[in-house]
């Protein structure tokens, strides 16, 4: 995963909108980064929120496109829990507790969410699948995800996290 940064050739981007909070709207520091393929396609976009003051990570927000080697971890943590204890510098070994769906109205509309437990019972994680095969999984340290959390999620156009 390579931060933002200029790079040679063709500049490198998703070809979907980023699923994610403005953040303008965010009242921490804001980061984003982009994993890309060997052939420079995108793999999946990550954004990362902190609210404490430079210590560390609030949360993560991953969007992985339909191929991207980071939605099969073999193991079922998602990769934005691991990069989320990786960012906290807390090296304790995670596993996957178990999995559940649950409803949650955003309007009109109905999103399945999967709410994810891992043994690290300080991390919270939901995932949801978007119509476009986007997979977006929320990872947030030591805060539960409420559904309203859902209701801030708004799509970023991709020529944000263009590269070049």
């Amino acid at each position: 995963m390579s931060f933002l940064r200029r790079r040679s050739g063709q500049p490198a981007g998703p070809d979907f909108d980023v699923l994610a909070m403005d953040p303008g709207d965010w009242p921490g520091d804001f980061g984003a980064a982009m994993m890309t393929g060997p052939d420079g396609s995108c793999q999946g976009i990550f954004l990362r929120y902190d609210l404490f003051g430079g210590r560390g990570p609030a949360m993560f927000i991953g969007n992985l496109p339909e191929g991207s080697p980071a939605r099969d971890t073999g193991d079922n943590v998602p990769f934005e829990v691991r990069q989320l204890l990786a960012a906290l510098e807390n090296d304790e070994s995670v596993d996957f507790v178990s999995a559940e769906d649950f409803p949650v109205m955003l309007g009109d509309d109905l999103l399945i969410v999967k709410k994810v437990k891992v043994s690290e019972e300080r991390v919270f994680c939901a995932q949801f699948g978007r119509s476009d095969g986007v997979q977006v999984t929320i990872a947030s340290w030591d805060r539960p995800i409420s559904d309203d959390l859902y209701q801030l999620l708004k799509p970023l156009p991709a020529d944000m996290f263009q590269q070049g």
